[in-house]
């Protein structure tokens, strides 16, 4: 690798920016792909090539290029992937590690000391600020989740606003049917598009049954999972032979 190119790399992985590296497995030739388009190297990529790529990044997979040519090899650099959690809970103690082990960078994000603290939350990253402050300042892109989990639309729905401005792929809120029907009149009110509402999950979590903050926590995670892969709906096992027929 030239150093140009591992040099641009380093920059960009410091920086948590997504970043491919393509090699032309005949010639031995490298190009560095980074935001949308090539920053360093002497491989000349065709608009084919350079779709593949960015979907390689979107799917963090690295491979060879089918389209495109499978003599060129794709290796993904994709920053860890982020969920910021408003409301250190009880729900985000159980959801905090899992999360963790699924490979997130997990960010709790409450303004009530008695709850955002060390013992309740080790090895996470703890913000003390308002949500919408935090929020702002966290800048969730397309590999960040935000899950809110309060209950307080004093500091839910400022978070929700602003997650709801971001390229956050998964967003989710904590509530019933019916209190997530006055969370979306109040933000209606504030004047948020149903475009954007509709990015909402809530309830929160696929619709598994549970009921105790670790079951929760399960449903919150599978749901983020299912969305972040684009994964079609669950069908309910009454419904799978109707389904299938």
């Amino acid at each position: 690798m030239k150093r140009a190119i591992l040099e641009q790399l380093q920059e960009a992985r410091r920086n948590k920016r997504p970043v491919a590296l393509v090699t032309d497995l005949d010639t031995g030739r490298e190009a560095l792909f980074d935001g949308d388009d090539v920053v360093a190297g002497e491989l000349v990529l065709s608009a084919v090539a350079l779709r593949e790529i960015e979907a390689a990044i979107r799917a963090d997979r690295s491979g060879r290029l089918k389209e495109a040519g499978e003599h060129l090899f794709v290796e993904v650099f994709n920053p860890p992937r982020r969920v910021i959690i408003i409301g250190a809970v009880h729900i985000a103690q159980a959801l905090a590690p899992m999360a963790e082990i699924a490979g997130y960078e997990v960010v709790i994000v409450d303004p009530r000391r008695a709850f955002a603290s060390d013992s309740r939350f080790p090895r996470v990253t703890l913000v003390d600020s308002w949500p919408d402050q935090a929020l702002k300042e966290l800048a969730p892109d397309s590999r960040t989740a935000v899950v809110t989990l309060t209950h307080d639309p004093k500091l839910d729905d400022p978070a929700l606003q602003i997650a709801l401005e971001s390229e956050a792929f998964y967003i989710g809120s904590l509530g019933s049917t019916r209190t997530h029907a006055k969370r979306l009149e109040r933000l209606r009110e504030a004047g948020l598009a149903e475009e954007q509402l509709d990015r909402i999950h809530g309830p929160l979590g696929l619709p598994l049954g549970g009921r105790t903050p670790a079951e929760i926590a399960v449903a919150t995670l599978a749901q983020m999972t299912q969305v972040l892969y684009g994964a079609p709906p669950l069908v309910p096992a009454r419904n799978r032979s109707a389904a299938s027929a």
